[in-house]
C-alpha cells in the first residue's frame, strides 16, 4: 500500500465499545511510532451511550439501562447502536490531507464534516454544518425543522486522531432520547429511514469510500474484513 492510500477496514459483527476503544489506542500508537497504516475503520455498536470531555451527568436519562463509557474523545452524550455505520478514523495529523493541513485540528474536523455531506449527497440528502452546532444536520422537508444526522467526536494524541463520525442509517430513533445529544435539547435527531430514503449499510459505505477521495484525496485500499476479539491487535 502507497501512501496514496488508505486502509480501509469493516467489522461485520457488533464491535463492543471496550474492545473498539483498545484497539483504537493501540493503533494510534502504531501510527505514531510508524508500525501501521492510516485508517478508516467501519463498524456498528450494540446499544450504548458515551460521553465526552464535556458530558453533564444530568442529560443522561438511560430508561432502558444501556451500558454507559466514558470515551475520551471531545463532546458530549452521544448514542450507538445498530443500524447507525460508526467510521473511526485514524490518521498521521502531521501531514496535510488533501486540502487538510497538517496540525490544524479545526480544519481536521471541516474536513470530516465535509466528507459526510459529500456522501449523504450521493442520496439526494442535503447535510449541512451550522456554527455552534458540531456534526451534520438536515432540515426534515415535512416539518422543516432541523434534525441531526451524524455526530462527530475526535480524540488527537500526539497528533494522531482516532474516534470519528457515527452517521444514522437506520437505528432506533427512540433510544436517542436515552440522552441529550451532544447537550442540545433544541433539536432532534433523523436517519436515512426516518427520510424515506432507501439504503443498505454497503451502499453508505460505498458513498462514503467514494467521498473520501474527493475531500482527502488519498485512495481507499480494498476493504478488510476485521473481526475483532480478545485477542493482540495486529497491525497492516
Amino acid at each position: 500500500m502507497t501512501k496514496e492510500q488508505i486502509l480501509w477496514e469493516i467489522s461485520k459483527k457488533l464491535v463492543s465499545y471496550p474492545l473498539a476503544l483498545s484497539r483504537m489506542e493501540q493503533i494510534a500508537k502504531a501510527i505514531r511510532a510508524g508500525e501501521s497504516a492510516e485508517r478508516v475503520w467501519l463498524l456498528e455498536h450494540p446499544p450504548l451511550y458515551t460521553s465526552g470531555t464535556s458530558a453533564r451527568a444530568e442529560d443522561l436519562f438511560n430508561p432502558a439501562g444501556y451500558p454507559t463509557y466514558h470515551a475520551g474523545r471531545g463532546g458530549q452524550w452521544t448514542y450507538h447502536g445498530p443500524g447507525q455505520r460508526t467510521a473511526y478514523v485514524m490518521l498521521d495529523l502531521q501531514r496535510a490531507h488533501g486540502n487538510t493541513p497538517a496540525r490544524d485540528l479545526r480544519a481536521y474536523v471541516l474536513a470530516l464534516e465535509t466528507w459526510i455531506i459529500t456522501a449523504l449527497a450521493s442520496f439526494g440528502l442535503k447535510g449541512e454544518v451550522r456554527e455552534g452546532r458540531v456534526g451534520v444536520w438536515i432540515t426534515n422537508p415535512h416539518t422543516g425543522q432541523e434534525e441531526k444526522i451524524a455526530a462527530i467526536g475526535v480524540r488527537v494524541s500526539r497528533w494522531v486522531s482516532w474516534h470519528g463520525v457515527a452517521i444514522n442509517l437506520a437505528p432506533a430513533l427512540p433510544d436517542f432520547d436515552g440522552i441529550v445529544p451532544c447537550g442540545i435539547r433544541e433539536y432532534g435527531v433523523t436517519s436515512f429511514e426516518k427520510l424515506g430514503v432507501k439504503a443498505t449499510m454497503q451502499d453508505l459505505d460505498q458513498a462514503l469510500m467514494a467521498a473520501w477521495h474527493t475531500v482527502f484525496s488519498s485512495t481507499p485500499a480494498p476493504v478488510n474484513t476485521v473481526d475483532v476479539t480478545q485477542g493482540p491487535v495486529e497491525f497492516a
